[in-house]
């Protein structure tokens, strides 16, 4: 009678061993398998997933920054027009050309 659960007792080990000599070679397949899937991408010029979520930030912050600078924009130019509406400066405006003004000379 000994001999049967020392039967099933071995029996169970080897069955562990097997399990984990399986579970070795499926982690080592699924690097192997990871590993073929991130030359295949990077072979067609697509990006990663972390990567495209990084771009992703830039370009919702740099939108918002866009916005703000609209809204400032928009707010300095109805200032502008408020100001040359109480001072009734509007008609003498002349804008700033790109040549220097000439030298003063006080001879």
């Amino acid at each position: 009678m000994t001999d049967r659960p020392r039967f099933f007792d071995d029996l169970a080990g080897v069955a562990g061993g097997a399990f984990s000599a399986l579970a070795g070679v499926r982690e080592e397949i699924g690097a192997i398998v990871r590993a073929r899937v991130d030359e295949a991408l990077s072979s067609l010029n697509l990006v990663r997933r972390d990567e495209f979520e990084v771009v992703r930030e830039l370009a919702s912050r740099a939108r918002m920054a866009q916005e703000d600078a609209e809204a400032r924009l928009s707010a300095l130019e109805s200032r502008i027009a408020t100001l040359e509406a109480d001072s009734g400066r509007s008609q003498d405006y002349v804008p700033p050309t790109d040549q220097p003004p000439a030298p003063f000379n006080s001879f």
